[in-house]
């Protein structure tokens, strides 16, 4: 028999994820507590797309410029492009390919005269947010109060060919050894 403490444990870290196979109303009658809910054997575990499924989605907007701390001038000026990064010129070239990034435009720079480095007042010129949609991304945009734009993802057409195009004898191909 597990201790107590390790019941607890397993109570706060597993209740999330843990559904019990019984009904919330007989459980309630019989007054279990959390604790009792997982030495339940008839537990289901959740896979994520369920616990996607159970979400609360709120539709309020909220607005979370105020709180970010950045100048007031960043947040009601700025433009933000929203796109899908081209693929990686590498062999393993459709790696993450499927994910929406944004971008801001950019702002004042200027070169350091002792050093000759180039500076910026900007706390965003840096940042990188990766998204799994488009439309994750324009509601981080609508939370932050920035204005925005989506650049259609650009999908590459494959013309089917055939292993032996690359030995044809025609004058497209053919090139001349003189």
């Amino acid at each position: 028999m597990a201790s107590l403490a390790v019941r607890s444990w397993c109570a706060k870290r597993l209740l999330p994820m843990v559904i019990p196979s019984r009904s919330c109303s007989e459980i309630r009658s019989e007054g279990l507590s959390p604790i009792e809910w997982t030495e339940d054997t008839k537990n289901i575990v959740i896979t994520p797309a369920e616990e996607a499924e159970l979400r609360i989605l709120v539709k309020e907007t909220t607005d979370l410029s105020s709180l970010s701390g950045v100048p007031e001038e960043h947040i009601k000026t700025r433009h933000v492009r929203i796109f899908s990064p081209a693929r990686n010129a590498m062999q393993s070239g459709s790696f993450n390919t499927n994910r929406w990034s944004i971008e801001f435009d950019n702002r004042e720079r200027w070169e350091n005269p002792c050093m000759g480095w180039v500076s910026t007042a900007d706390p965003l010129s840096n940042l990188n947010v990766d998204f799994i949609n488009a439309e994750d991304a324009a509601t981080f945009c609508e939370k932050n109060g920035w204005s925005y734009y989506i650049e259609k993802k650009q999908v590459a057409t494959f013309k089917p060919k055939s292993y032996g195009a690359n030995f044809s004898w025609n004058k497209r191909t053919r090139l001349t050894t003189k």
